[in-house]
């Protein structure tokens, strides 16, 4: 790997051996060698390698912390309680009269798998965010590399330049 002239100019300019190049590095360099682009999207890499299991976790995140569940849930409460203390006692159907202690059972049993499953969703972002972080790095990286390369392979010239100018004073005097 390190006989590569691509490996060779990178070991020198991160200061590491082809061996100690971590995984990151040495796909830039392949990159770099193969002449293709680095770039790729952190959603589009997320996604790939999503379950059902973290997809559902994400769309019961948005869903749940939304206003529109908020004002969905807020009237849901309200005429739970308003059909509960006020129609159905009435009619003497009232099965949930006030304190609303089924009501409140199934709040709980709401809030007791709701907060697991926003907390996976939670965990999935901040892993999303650290590989759009590690892809940022892979880009910089490149870019850096390539423009140290390109400064080089410009003093190249420049120096070759100056000494075929220097020659040919040298012939000239």
């Amino acid at each position: 790997m390190a006989s590569h002239p691509v490996h060779a100019f990178a070991a020198r300019l991160l200061g590491k051996s082809a061996t100690a190049l971590d995984a990151e590095e040495r796909r830039v360099l392949t990159k770099i060698e193969e002449r293709l682009p680095i770039s790729r999207d952190a959603g589009d890499v997320d996604e790939e390698t999503a379950t059902l299991g973290d997809r559902l976790a994400d769309r019961v995140a948005a869903v749940g912390g939304s206003w529109g569940f908020i004002l969905a849930f807020t009237l849901l409460l309200v005429g739970w309680m308003l059909l509960n203390s006020g129609v159905l006692p009435r009619l003497g159907h009232a099965f949930d009269p006030y304190p609303y202690i089924f009501l409140n059972l199934m709040l709980s049993t709401l809030a007791a798998i709701q907060a697991p499953v926003i907390m996976m969703s939670q965990n999935r972002q901040a892993a999303k965010d650290r590989l759009a972080a590690r892809l940022d790095y892979e880009v910089n990286l490149r870019a850096e590399l390539e423009i140290l390369r390109l400064h080089e392979m410009i003093e190249h010239v420049v120096t070759a330049r100056l000494d075929a100018l220097l020659e040919h004073r040298r012939e000239a005097s």
